[in-house]
């Protein structure tokens, strides 16, 4: 798939064309210099062709962070196959734009200067001929705020996009063979096939600088986000994707999160992209700083995993600082997160890579269990062997019964209980039927959520 990096200084337009192009707010714009800090890549259609658009941070080298920031998005240019390098228009170009635009020439593919902010054919008059000094072989003048000219630049992109002959399928003629009659066959029994996705999207969730992008890099094997001691250096969630035993995970390192009374600026906007993230999530890692005391912002995010029914594992970072041993940790992250006793617990350093090499395969482990299905059988049989254990309180003299379970919908699992009076199962009851559920089943960092049902004649449960 052909690559295309929109790169430049700060403020000049390349998240809001990057947002332009994909037809959707992906990346957080504001005026705010520098917003854009991680690389940001997303697959989109350039007219009918698949691309991946690839959003780099500000050309800058006002702060070591900035620093640390252009040199990731000169390293993502020189990989692209098109490299859009973009000019803020109601200003004339400067020395360091054309110093950096003739380096690019050297090492990019192909290489487009991109006028941007100039509203009217008379601003597109008045500068185009001070850019033209560049001495651009692709030169475009638009203003991404006011769709002028876009369409025009993305033409051209296409333009440059091999395009894949489509091979015309033979068609097989057999007249003994009749589809009709197969599906109708009285012998023949179809049965329906819950389909596994094969993708498993894992956010890396915690407070700010406790490792998360550090985490990412060690996990990808290199450096995709920039890690700084500036507290809030992440922004824009960040993904990276690649395959691992026939599972494509895609990573995403999200903002850190603060107290809400800190929370301000561009932050709320991070924020609220980090939970919308979370609601196409599958498997969050749940970061925690071993070196310091657990905060009581660490548990309100991890009240987060409860809210959008996530698969979880607990990741207790900086384990070579940390303030205590093994077995006094866990029971401290226990004790804190009750509702989430369920969750693995693992120690790493994401900085020395310690046993960040188990994280993937955990996180499979999880999944599985994430997506479990148990058959209806099975678990109505767990179930009356928990009740025969125990059994179940009855309601002002009056018995309670369960009828049957089933299990209705997975990530994460929920079960109905189909009973006679399901408003007096007692919150209790319901914890005491799902440990035993759990000494039954593998559900591993996984909710399992159970919903008394009264029985009906026209109620009904997928299996």
């Amino acid at each position: 798939m052909i690559k295309i990096a929109l790169i430049g200084k700060p403020n000049v337009g390349k998240s809001s064309l990057f947002n332009r192009i994909s037809r959707q707010w992906d990346a957080i714009t504001s005026d705010v210099s520098g917003t854009t800090r991680d690389i940001k890549k997303r697959e989109v259609l350039i007219n009918q062709t698949p691309a991946l658009l690839i959003d780099t941070g500000g050309l800058d080298d006002e702060s070591e962070l900035f620093a640390m920031v252009k040199a990731k998005s000169l390293k993502a240019a020189k990989e692209a196959d098109i490299v859009l390098y973009m000019v803020d228009g109601k200003t004339l170009p400067d020395d360091e734009d054309k110093k950096l635009f003739y380096e690019l020439q050297d090492s990019c593919k192909t290489l487009v200067l991109v006028v941007n902010k100039l509203d009217n054919d008379k601003s597109e008059e008045e500068m185009g001929w001070e850019f033209s000094s560049f001495g651009a072989q692709n030169l475009f003048f638009l203003s991404v705020s006011h769709n002028r000219g876009t369409k025009k630049l993305i033409n051209w992109i296409d333009s440059q996009i091999p395009k894949e002959e489509e091979e015309t399928p033979e068609l097989i003629e057999d007249d003994e063979f009749s589809f009709e009659d197969f599906i109708e066959s009285e012998d023949i029994e179809i049965p329906e096939v819950e389909e596994k996705s094969n993708e498993i999207k894992v956010a890396i969730i915690g407070r700010v600088n406790v490792g998360k992008s550090s985490l990412l890099n060690a996990l990808v094997g290199e450096d995709r986000s920039i890690v700084s001691s500036v507290a809030g250096t992440t922004i824009d969630p960040v993904d990276e994707q690649f395959e691992y035993k026939d599972k494509l995970i895609t990573f995403v390192d999200t903002a850190g999160i603060r107290k809400r009374g800190k929370i301000e600026g561009l932050e709320k906007h991070a924020l609220q992209r980090t939970q919308k993230m979370l609601e196409s999530a599958d498997v969050a890692l749940l970061v925690i700083d071993s070196s310091e005391e657990f905060k009581e912002l660490d548990e309100k995010i991890a009240h987060l995993v409860d809210k959008f029914g996530l698969g979880v594992m607990i990741v207790l970072n900086k384990w070579d600082k940390s303030l205590y041993d093994f077995d006094t940790s866990v029971d401290k992250v226990r004790h804190r997160f009750k509702f989430l006793a369920y969750a693995p617990i693992l120690t790493i350093s994401a900085l020395s890579h310690q046993r960040v090499h188990k994280i993937n395969d955990k996180i499979l482990s999880i999944y599985d269990n994430y997506s479990r299905r148990i058959p209806t059988s099975k678990l109505n049989e767990a179930i009356k062997i928990a009740n025969a254990r125990h059994h179940l309180p009855s309601d002002n003299g009056q018995l309670v019964k369960i009828y049957f379970a089933t299990q209705f919908e997975t990530k994460p699992p929920r079960i109905a209980l189909i009973m006679n009076r399901p408003k007096s199962l007692h919150f209790s009851t319901q914890r005491y039927l799902v440990n035993q559920l759990r000494g039954f089943f593998n559900f591993e960092g996984t909710q399992v959520i159970l919903e008394a049902k009264k029985k009906k004649s026209n109620e009904d449960f997928d299996e």
